[in-house]
């Protein structure tokens, strides 16, 4: 039933590499979690009795089974879109359709390819979670529903990702509306306190208690049947393109020697113009900017109806009002920064896969043309992304909710760390041969230099204790955030600027954060910009001074059931 797509991935797959690493990385970074917070608790407090040990066991628990839900509902969504996106990419998701292979074959057979690689990640972590009971505070049905929940919500996301894959005609595309329907999701979820729909909701009542977590798992399985019947039925009316044949007469008769011909004229930057002037990206590229302008202006009426509740009066006298509006923004900043990461990542993939990249570097166009006529494209492409952040800022100045002092540390942090976010993607695109390796990499140094440290933050805060004793365990956790970010985007060129930049940014994320609490907001701002201005540097200078691109022309088996 599952077809040659998934016995192909199924033979392929333990030949890899990375499914080791990833699996050993993960089952250490939870392993890593537990023992930091081990020695964040004797180091602040003294371990008296069980009831103590059941505390933190209790605490551990909260923290560790939302981390590891969000951890694979991301990852699960973004692999299976970049899974059968490649495919289109390289023109090879035609020859699958010309194959004797049915669309369940073929529907099934790429979900099923995707869930190997998820599914092993997740059974490596199973035993972790199935130890904490041993601390007390959290039961066994309780570490079995957390597992149910986590399960349903990789086949859900997963089944989401090949459902829009197929649907949508590139990976931009694809990996964006994957994200963005998942931000919907989970905030209409919260709004309108659906606990049956939402595994955020679900997986905060398994942790609470080992009751309800049974009825997100059964609608979870529902949709994933739903999305993969429509996907089936669709499959090869979303893949088939249907040109209009006009008679050979009317050619003759609309092509005289005497018309002269009409030419588009080509800016002095090719790469540039074909960014901006051309549907480089499809021709339902306009969605994903829709998409996000409806999510940003639903947010921003939410916030504007919020505080309109609220007492307005001056800024000096707001501070609830305003610590609610940034509490608010930062989602949506957020959001920014990884769409514009996945549009300048795939801007890179998407001209390897298509061969695209080998012409360029065989012309007279320097590496300078071609990576600022990529910049200004992934800004152009993404300026509803970039301009609306920008104005909702001005909006809380207006306001009076910030002073013009915090509103320009705004605007300038922000634009530091999109534009880090589009060099990152781009840096990415260019170690990586593999589109999936290179999305994976580039969108999970974002995650985990905010979304990770966060979770860091948090852990620090539920524990407890003087912040002398906590800080040493997080520098060591630090460090080896840093050796796996240098690992990740200075394998292939080493530096010391990268090795610095890498080192540097979890530390600097992680001071940004605990200063913003205590409204060093002057210092948050310079560390911010010096920071990750350097690390963007880091990744452009040597991006001008030569164009190295990796090749997949080096023996290894390249992904993709067509493309072998």
């Amino acid at each position: 039933m599952l077809g040659p797509v998934f016995h192909r991935e199924l033979a392929i797959a333990p030949r890899r590499s990375r499914l080791y690493v990833s699996r050993s990385v993960l089952v250490v970074l939870f392993l890593l979690l537990i023992a930091t917070a081990w020695l964040i608790l004797s180091g602040s407090q003294h371990v008296r009795d069980l009831g103590d040990m059941a505390r933190f066991g209790g605490t551990l628990f909260t923290i560790l089974a939302p981390l590891q839900l969000v951890l694979a509902m991301f990852f699960s969504a973004i692999f299976a879109a970049g899974n059968v996106s490649q495919e289109k990419d390289r023109n090879t998701l035609v020859l699958l359709l010309m194959t004797r292979m049915n669309n369940a074959e073929l529907v099934l057979g790429k979900l099923a390819a995707a869930m190997v690689h998820l599914l092993s990640c997740f059974l490596a972590v199973a035993p972790v979670f199935f130890a904490m009971p041993v601390f007390g505070g959290v039961d066994y049905p309780q570490v079995l529903q957390c597992l149910l929940v986590t399960f349903s919500a990789i086949l859900l996301c997963a089944t989401l990702g090949t459902f829009l894959a197929f649907r949508q005609e590139q990976t931009f595309q694809a990996v964006s509306m994957t994200v963005l329907f998942l931000v919907v999701w989970l905030a209409v979820c919260e709004f309108f306190a659906l606990d049956t729909f939402s595994p955020w909701r679900a997986m905060t009542r398994v942790t609470q208690s080992a009751e309800g977590g049974i009825g997100f798992p059964c609608f979870a399985f529902v949709a994933s049947a739903v999305l993969c019947g429509w996907a089936t039925l669709r499959v090869r009316v979303w893949n088939t393109v249907e040109t209009e044949r006009v008679p050979s007469e009317k050619k003759v008769e609309k092509t005289p020697a005497v018309e002269k011909e009409r030419h588009r004229e080509v800016w002095n930057n090719p790469v540039l113009w074909r960014e901006i002037r051309t549907r480089a990206y499809g021709r339902r590229a306009f969605l994903v900017r829709l998409a996000y302008a409806l999510i940003f202006f639903a947010a921003g009426f939410a916030i504007h109806q919020a505080l309109g509740k609220m007492e307005l009066t001056f800024y000096q006298e707001n501070t609830d009002a305003a610590l609610f509006a940034l509490r608010m923004f930062l989602p949506l900043a957020l959001l920014s920064l990884f769409l514009v990461n996945a549009q300048a990542v795939t801007a890179i993939t998407g001209e390897r896969d298509i061969r695209a990249l080998d012409l360029l570097r065989v012309t007279d166009l320097s590496p300078k043309e071609i990576l600022c006529g990529k910049l200004g494209g992934i800004f152009w492409n993404t300026r509803e992304m970039v301009v609306l952040p920008m104005l909702f800022i001005g909006y809380l100045y207006g306001r009076g909710l910030v002073s013009l002092e915090i509103a320009a540390y705004l605007f300038g942090g922000l634009g530091v760390l999109l534009v880090f976010a589009a060099m990152l993607g781009i840096h990415s695109g260019m170690a990586y041969a593999a589109s999936r390796s290179a999305i994976g990499v580039s969108l999970g140094t974002l995650f985990f230099l905010f979304v990770g440290v966060a979770v860091c933050l948090r852990m620090m805060l539920s524990l407890g204790g003087s912040f002398q004793a906590q800080i040493q365990p997080f520098l060591a956790f630090m460090v080896g955030g840093g050796v796996a970010m240098y690992l990740a985007l200075g394998a292939r060129n080493p530096s010391s600027a990268m090795a610095l930049a890498s080192f540097g940014c979890p530390f600097a994320t992680f001071y940004a954060m605990t200063a913003l609490l205590m409204n060093y907001t002057l210092g948050v701002f310079l560390v911010v910009v010096v920071t990750y201005g350097f690390t963007t540097a880091a990744m452009l200078i040597p991006a001008i001074s030569e164009f190295d691109v990796a090749s997949s022309d080096d023996g290894t088996p390249r992904e993709g059931s067509g493309g072998s």
